[in-house]
């Protein structure tokens, strides 16, 4: 074994047991959105089969031996399962319904169809008659051409737009934070145009292979057959990542109207403590509380606490660290501040450790500290 392929083989083991043990991690908590962290753990767990049935090829297995007939492709399902995950995101008490399980009717006719042409082998006799008509046709199609990749990049894509209508749905009616759309949205822009580029290769090779060349064609095996599974491995590491990092945070709940006279009070209260943030730069104190900013408001914490969730739709060390980090955009628009060093800009703005700074500027903006100089300021109203 040459060593590309040895670093191959590593790179997809690697990702196939981080999707296993993210998957199982988010299968089991206790905490935070228990549906969708099952349906986000599905989809590691498929992604991860995947990676280990390609990385059993590359040690020779699986072609037309015993494990040939259990290593089916089980792809036209990742669709239907981001697009679900993103709604138990978005959706106060999601749950899927009788009708949402037509959307898995897809894998049932995979499974379905991939063992029948599978079973073909077992009446193959090197010629064309030893098959029925369905048999071989069925074969043909299914095992050399990209029958399958194709419709699982198409359902992958089209369900990715779904998903994408949703999350702008979610954003337009405040039904949920705009942080948390934005790593959802992150994902979900990772799959469209991934297999996006992976339809377009399929569709490029397909039509110049076997139909302007008529030449050997066999799906993604030529040039881009492995770099298409770094790129799966890639994919589940990532989502993996993400998925864990928030897996106990709670799902989206229904919100229940409040009388006018606290709704008035809730964005009274809003108004000043922007106008206090805004004046006084009060998010500049490290050691910034709750309890300190509702002296200087004069009104109780709990009231804070529920403007800053029924108004402001976020919680107060998110809502401190926005003002921070675009404090920390603004210092670093000054030109007397060049010759400080970004961390001690950032406590200036009021962060205490630079940790605390990278997971905010990765929080709110979604990217890494030494992008901020290039990056748009964010403007607060």
């Amino acid at each position: 074994m040459d060593l590309l392929s040895t670093l191959t083989i590593v790179l997809f083991l690697i990702g196939a047991v981080q999707g296993g043990v993210y998957g199982s991690i988010l299968w089991t908590g206790k905490k935070g959105n228990r549906i969708g962290n099952r349906l986000l753990a599905m989809l590691l767990f498929l992604l991860s089969y995947r990676l280990l049935v390609q990385s059993m090829r590359l040690f020779g297995l699986g072609y037309y031996d015993t494990w040939y007939y259990f290593m089916l492709d089980l792809s036209w399902v990742i669709g239907p399962l981001l697009y679900f995950y993103v709604k138990a995101q978005i959706v106060p008490k999601f749950h899927l319904t009788r009708k949402d399980w037509i959307h898995f009717l897809p894998l049932a006719i995979q499974i379905s169809f991939s063992i029948f042409v599978r079973l073909q082998n077992l009446y193959w006799e090197g010629t064309r008659e030893s098959l029925s008509w369905a048999g071989y046709w069925g074969y043909v199609v299914w095992m050399n051409y990209s029958t399958i990749y194709i419709i699982a990049s198409i359902s992958i894509v089209a369900y990715a737009f779904f998903a994408e209508q949703a999350l702008k749905d979610a954003g337009t009616a405040d039904a949920i934070a705009p942080q948390r759309i934005a790593w959802i949205r992150r994902i979900v822009l990772a799959f469209k145009w991934y297999f996006l580029v992976v339809l377009t290769i399929l569709f490029v090779d397909l039509l110049v292979y076997k139909v302007i060349l008529s030449g050997d064609y066999f799906y993604f095996n030529r040039f881009f057959y492995f770099p298409f599974f770094v790129g799966v491995s890639i994919l589940t590491y990532w989502v993996g990542i993400e998925g864990f990092k928030r897996k106990d945070e709670e799902g989206v709940k229904e919100k229940v109207a409040l009388p006018q006279d606290k709704k008035v009070q809730l964005e009274q209260i809003a108004r000043l403590l922007e106008e206090k943030m805004r004046k006084d730069k009060l998010y500049t104190q490290p050691d910034l509380s709750l309890q300190i900013v509702a002296d200087h408001l004069e009104v109780k914490p709990y009231l804070i606490s529920q403007s800053l969730k029924e108004v402001l739709q976020t919680r107060f060390n998110e809502y401190v660290n926005t003002w921070r980090v675009a404090e920390v955009q603004q210092l670093l628009k000054e030109p007397q501040n060049q010759k400080y060093t970004l961390l001690s800009i950032a406590l200036e703005a009021g962060f205490n450790s630079k940790s605390s700074f990278n997971r905010a500027v990765k929080k709110h903006l979604g990217i890494s500290p030494s992008e901020l100089k290039t990056f748009p300021e964010d403007s607060i109203s």
